[in-house]
């Protein structure tokens, strides 16, 4: 009779050990900026935000951003719900966006509805980070930025679409201003160009960040990438004869030397 009580006691500890274990964290809304410019009859609301997934096993899915904007009397003039693409795990997400509106907005204001969870099929590291490179920032006369330069695709898949989005910052790194475009048919290990407007930047810009992720709310085009592999980072064969001879040189850290 005692051992049965002390076998049921420890069944019982044990499901309560596995209710309290906890699951994925949720997403957090790292950074967020917005501004409000004339445009023709009416208002432009422009808006940029990183959501930040701490969870390194599990893509968040689903995520909708909210976006509402008040006049002077606290009248909502501008709901919008954005559905943001899949956040990658343990990376943060960037996000932009931008509608007009008809009333002069005085405050804007972003928020995300949770995320689904989907566990990754793959380690972290299979979920490449897709490269940016020869990033230009131009100041343009009415006061916006123009943001170029060359995402490319580390898979040996091809990729039908991808966001990119460029965040501006101060020289203290804040969050200023940003803004979302679409590349379409990436090929595998080729370089494509995008061209990003990002307006309503009211303070100067000292740097920068641009990033790029898989087009759509679901984890399944980023899913396909990893499981097709990445492109070989040394394609071409060298070109210089090999040495007649091994000089017997040792390594330049060797401490044996």
């Amino acid at each position: 009779m005692t051992v049965a009580l002390a076998l049921a006691a420890l069944a019982m500890a044990s499901c309560a050990r596995e209710d309290k274990q906890e699951g994925p964290q949720p997403l957090a809304l790292k950074e967020q900026v917005s501004s409000i410019v004339r445009s023709g009859a009416g208002y432009a609301v422009t808006w940029a935000g990183v959501l930040n997934n701490p969870n390194r096993w599990h893509f968040g899915e689903n995520a909708v951003a909210v976006v509402t904007a008040v006049d002077a009397a606290g009248k909502e003039v501008v709901h919008l719900e954005q559905p943001l693409d899949a956040v990658p795990p343990g990376r943060p997400l960037a996000f932009g966006g931008q509608v007009p509106s008809a009333a002069q907005p005085v405050r804007v204001k972003i928020d995300y509805r949770p995320a689904s969870w989907r566990p990754i099929p793959r380690i972290p590291s299979a979920f490449l980070k897709f490269p940016i490179s020869d990033v230009r920032t131009d100041k343009l006369k009415d006061g916006s930025y123009l943001v170029t330069g060359y995402v490319l695709d580390p898979f040996r898949k091809p990729v039908g679409g991808l966001a990119v989005t460029a965040l501006l910052r101060d020289a203290a790194g804040k969050l200023v201003g940003g803004a979302t475009s679409y590349v379409d048919n990436v090929r595998p290990g080729a370089k494509r160009r995008f061209v990003i407007t990002v307006e309503g930047v009211r303070e100067p810009v000292g740097a920068t960040d641009v990033q790029a992720t898989t087009w759509g709310s679901t984890a399944r085009t980023y899913e396909d990438l990893a499981r097709a592999g990445a492109v070989p980072l040394h394609t071409v064969a060298p070109t210089t004869e090999p040495f007649a001879k091994d000089r017997g040189y040792p390594p330049p850290n060797d401490r044996r030397q």
